[in-house]
């Protein structure tokens, strides 16, 4: 959702749709959520601190994904309860993901307007933030629903591209490297060098 890619493909593709990929909007969020728990955990009381240390992750997690043998989503309610300005910004992360499993469009573009409107209403600053930023980028967020791609495969193979090259050392060849490229999408195994 960065203006410098919208710029780059409104200039190369002036007639695609921008659909932002639900990946970055939560990965957005989740900024916003751990940039609001460093907030609230430099201003908290030493009580506070104890309970908020080691909650990063945990509220980064999906929530099916916690642990039970150690007692996360124990020790996440624990720094919830504690903290309101915390459990709203959470609860809207995870609210946020049913954006993309909405039955069609127009029920998606309420759902986005219903959400926007909670998270300004919080008056937290973060959230705030994102409101603004997922009203500005309506449009294409809700592109999805008319092409429903996500950027993950694509993401998956430039990060491949690098691993390749880091593991290389850098090719002299640059055609080896090409072909070496080319042959990703048919190898099944981890890279190796």
């Amino acid at each position: 959702m960065s203006q410098a890619y919208i710029n780059a493909v409104r200039a190369h593709l002036p007639e695609a749709t921008l659909v932002f990929d639900h990946f970055h909007v939560v990965k957005l969020m989740n900024e916003k959520l751990s940039a609001l728990r460093r907030e609230l955990q430099r201003e908290a009381e030493s009580q506070e601190k104890v309970v908020l240390k080691g909650t990063r992750w945990l509220l980064l997690k999906n929530p099916q994904d916690l642990d039970e043998k150690k007692e996360e989503a124990r020790h996440l309610e624990a720094a919830l309860e504690l903290n309101a300005p915390l459990a709203a910004a959470y609860y809207l992360k995870e609210d946020l993901r049913q954006l993309w499993s909405q039955p069609n469009q127009e029920l998606a573009g309420l759902f986005l307007e219903s959400w926007i409107g909670r998270a300004r209403a919080t008056g937290i600053r973060q959230l705030v933030q994102i409101s603004n930023t997922l009203s500005l980028h309506r449009q294409g967020l809700l592109a999805y629903y008319d092409i429903p791609i996500s950027t993950g495969p694509l993401e998956g193979t430039n990060n491949k591209i690098k691993t390749l090259q880091r593991q290389a050392y850098g090719y002299r060849d640059q055609e080896f490297f090409r072909l070496r490229i080319f042959a990703l999408h048919e190898t099944r195994y981890e890279l190796v060098g």
